[in-house]
């Protein structure tokens, strides 16, 4: 089965490489800059036709200006590749998709190749971002428009549990910091995430919150936690967000 194992990867201060800046080159491109990624050489050939930084789409200018991104008009060669986390094949050559794949397996640098998956070492499943929570879905191919239907699901479901997961992570530290053991943690940690408390974060029910953890929680603990409370969830920009190869 191609693609079988599920991995959520850091690209904080990463290089990736996108060649290709048409619609499937610039969703891999935003992808990669909405999961932080350090810097990007973003590629188009010099007969791939207009100027891209030119792109009259806003969005697609936007993603261009971003200081992270380097676009250049010409091939990929063996130098691009070589510091490279990720690779995206994305041309509107299948030719040139499975040779940039060819050069990524050669320096063994994950390759995903949009015109035939499984030259590449990876593909993109769909996303689906609420606060700090993210799921992400794949039908190994099959389906992407499933992929993208199910997407609308996960999503409505991750909503009202978004304030709760924002709330254990700041509660985590506190917690950590009271040295107790392990075992003790864990059924803490357990307890919090099995109350109704994310159903009253979602509500915005946050007196229901204050005395559930004056109740169930060490009174030191409790008038440390209590606080976070007023924090809200992060907003985490979408990248490409539905299943893609």
């Amino acid at each position: 089965m191609p693609f079988a194992y599920p991995l959520f990867l850091s690209l904080e201060g990463a290089h990736c490489l996108v060649a290709g800046l048409g619609e499937v080159g610039l969703r891999k491109l935003a992808g990669v800059l909405a999961a932080g990624v350090g810097s990007v050489l973003a590629l188009e050939a010099a007969s791939g036709g207009a100027d891209p930084e030119s792109a009259p789409e806003p969005r697609a200018a936007r993603l261009l200006r971003d200081p992270r991104v380097r676009v250049e008009r010409r091939a990929c060669t063996a130098t691009d590749i070589a510091p490279c986390r990720l690779v995206f094949a994305a041309t509107n050559d299948s030719a040139e998709n499975a040779r940039i794949a060819a050069l990524c397996r050669a320096a063994r640098v994950l390759c995903n190749c949009a015109s035939e998956p499984a030259l590449g070492q990876f593909a993109v499943p769909a996303v689906a971002r609420r606060g700090e929570l993210c799921a992400a879905l794949s039908t190994g191919g099959a389906s992407p428009a499933l992929s993208r239907s199910l997407r609308g699901d996960l999503e409505n479901w991750l909503e009202p549990r978004a304030a709760l997961a924002h709330f254990l992570g700041r509660l985590r530290p506190l917690v950590l910091a009271m040295k107790l053991d392990t075992r003790h943690n864990t059924q803490l940690f357990r307890k919090v995430a099995a109350s109704p408390m994310g159903d009253w974060l979602a509500a915005g029910e946050l007196d229901r919150c204050r005395r559930w953890l004056e109740r169930e929680l060490p009174p030191a603990l409790a008038a440390e936690a209590i606080p976070l409370l007023e924090s809200r969830p992060r907003t985490v920009p979408d990248g490409e967000t539905h299943e893609s190869c």
